[in-house]
């Protein structure tokens, strides 16, 4: 509620309790005494307001507010920055959350780019402290990193295509050059792996997993005859 509401609200008890028709009940004269006392009080405290208001009003009315646009451009001043500077920061702020929130790793080059933002004067500012030095980074602390590889003993029946569809491996066939690639000490030919080998299942970087899925999603069975 504004100043200037507030006193019309307070005007309005002010009358109605120096108006209050006491007429529409019988009341004994020590009552109507003490209902008088009473309103007689709250009259006074409401008028005491009225007059704490019109001391604040006349306070704002002789401050000088400064233009919020200036104030900014003091804030942007002090960490040596420019309005485009400070969007630019805006971006590069938003864009790592997003990366931390969806735990796209490695997460060691997360926190080399957090650590990245901090070290930069901007991140001082009000919009951006709590977030860059304390939630981003309780969010990094927080994750998890599954491990860079594990390891997986060929058992009977196993190939490459099935070893890498398992879903607790990539769920996509079409990444089993990754496996080949990463076990080529101990497999010669892709097509040919022995039971009890011990295979380096490396974790696949969001370039690979975006490159097999887009061969997953392209591909076409041949049609059965």
């Amino acid at each position: 509620m504004n100043i200037k509401a507030k006193l019309l609200g307070i005007f309005s008890l002010v009358l109605l309790f120096a108006n209050l028709n006491f007429a529409q009940e019988e009341m004994t004269v020590e009552q109507w005494e003490s209902e008088m006392k009473t309103y007689t009080e709250k009259k006074s405290a409401l008028l005491s307001e009225v007059t704490s208001l019109k001391t604040d009003i006349d306070n704002l009315n002789a401050m000088e507010l400064q233009n919020p646009d200036d104030c900014i451009n003091e804030l942007y001043q002090l960490v040596g920055a420019k309005k485009s500077d400070v969007d630019n920061f805006r971006k590069a702020v938003t864009e790592l959350n997003g990366k931390i929130t969806r735990k796209e790793g490695p997460k060691d080059d997360r926190q080399t780019d957090l650590n990245t933002l901090k070290m930069n004067k901007i991140s001082a500012l009000p919009e951006f402290y709590n977030k860059v030095h304390n939630s981003m980074q309780n969010a990094l602390d927080a994750w998890v990193e599954a491990p860079k590889e594990i390891n997986y003993t060929v058992v009977k029946g196993d190939h490459l295509w099935g070893i890498a569809r398992k879903p607790q491996h990539y769920g996509n066939g079409f990444a089993w050059p990754i496996i080949y690639q990463a076990n080529r000490d101990q497999i010669k030919n892709p097509d040919l792996i022995f039971p009890d080998q011990n295979l380096k299942i490396p974790n696949l970087t969001e370039e690979e997993k975006s490159k097999y899925e887009k061969l997953k999603s392209n591909y076409k069975p041949a049609p059965i005859q």
